[in-house]
């Protein structure tokens, strides 16, 4: 993720410290859906599995409960690469090891400081997939069955000890895309009608996942209700990652929430200025096409020249907060709307 967006608890003091620099400069009881988990992967040729979660661990998630109507359940992107484990290659992060956890935890407080407001926020720490996983989307789609089993797990434990029931938004980044995917796939629909909204950023949303999920419905404004709201950044249409938003029929403009093509101008917010770029769709390719944008640096093994992927959480930020926050208030009024009314009659009250 962006270099400017990087708190359960560390096993090191010193990364708790430099967690703490990291925040001031930047600024549940239903029962479980799954008996057991929808994922399963073979273990053999994947190479060396670091240890599974326990996700009844608190320091394999980071929570802030803020007593809000609403929780926001994040799944966070591509933060680690491969690493050696007893002397082999492994391609997946180690949830337990101190420098692994602190890239992932970046992303995870970023995230919770531009988006959360006064929404209950859960991430948890997963075996994600290593950056070099995407070098190829055959390799990519081999090892993602073990991240998408430890964030299926996560969910598990999530309903069942601290949803308490609220309605919630899911998002999700990149690989955690992919991820949110899947659990909406899995979700049945007792749990899919708390859905306030699922934000699938920086990832494709095929025909193929529409047809397989009733629960997969492309938003169409700023304030519908159980949607999938998508969206890709680029220069032009040339620009795209195929690994990434080929095959992708969903966009919506985070900025105006509309899915037409006219282009609105966005401050992009900086430590040391802001620019002005302006946003709109391309209904031929279904990617944002952004204007005014110069790049910095290219994104390791899957970056390509005009392509904003490391930038879509940075953009749209005030924007997608201010709208998770009007997607709540309209899940309230939609229940306050659906309340039977209360009528007096003689000796008390009738519904």
């Amino acid at each position: 993720m962006d270099d400017e967006m990087r708190n359960t608890s560390t096993r090191s003091p010193r990364l708790r410290q430099l967690l703490v620099l990291c925040v001031l400069l930047w600024g549940v009881a239903a029962h479980s859906t799954f008996l057991t988990s929808p994922f399963s992967f073979p273990q053999d040729d994947l190479g060396p599995l670091p240890d599974e979660p326990d996700y009844s661990d608190p320091s394999l998630w980071f929570m802030r409960e803020r007593g809000g109507v609403a929780d926001l359940f994040y799944i966070i992107s591509s933060e680690t690469g491969d690493h050696l484990q007893g002397g082999d290659t492994c391609h997946f992060a180690d949830i337990y090891d101190d420098e692994m956890r602190f890239a992932m935890l970046r992303e995870m407080a970023a995230v919770d400081s531009f988006y959360s407001g006064s929404l209950n926020y859960y991430s948890p720490y997963y075996r994600q997939a290593s950056m070099q996983s995407w070098a190829t989307e055959e390799m990519a789609l081999h090892r993602l069955p073990v991240p998408l089993a430890d964030v299926a797990q996560s969910w598990e434990f999530y309903l069942a000890h601290y949803n308490q029931g609220r309605p919630f938004i899911l998002a999700g980044f990149s690989q955690g895309a992919h991820a949110m995917m899947a659990l909406i796939k899995s979700m049945p629909d007792s749990v899919a009608s708390r859905m306030i909204a699922a934000y699938a950023i920086g990832y494709k949303v095929t025909q193929a996942d529409v047809d397989a999920c009733a629960n997969i419905r492309p938003a169409q404004g700023p304030t519908d209700l159980g949607v999938t709201i998508c969206f890709n950044s680029v220069k032009s249409p040339e620009c795209a990652i195929p690994i990434v938003s080929g095959g992708n029929i969903l966009c919506i403009n985070p900025v105006n929430w509309r899915t037409d093509t006219l282009s609105t101008p966005f401050v992009l917010y900086g430590r040391r200025h802001n620019d002005t770029l302006s946003v709109r769709c391309d209904p031929q390719s279904q990617l944002l096409l952004v204007e005014g944008y110069e790049e910095k640096y290219l994104m390791p093994v899957i970056g390509r020249k005009g392509n904003y992927h490391n930038m879509e959480l940075k953009f749209y930020y005030p924007y997608i907060r201010r709208n998770m926050a009007d997607r709540v208030a309209a899940w309230q009024r939609q229940r306050q709307a659906r309340r039977p009314l209360l009528q007096p009659v003689r000796g008390g009250l009738i519904r």
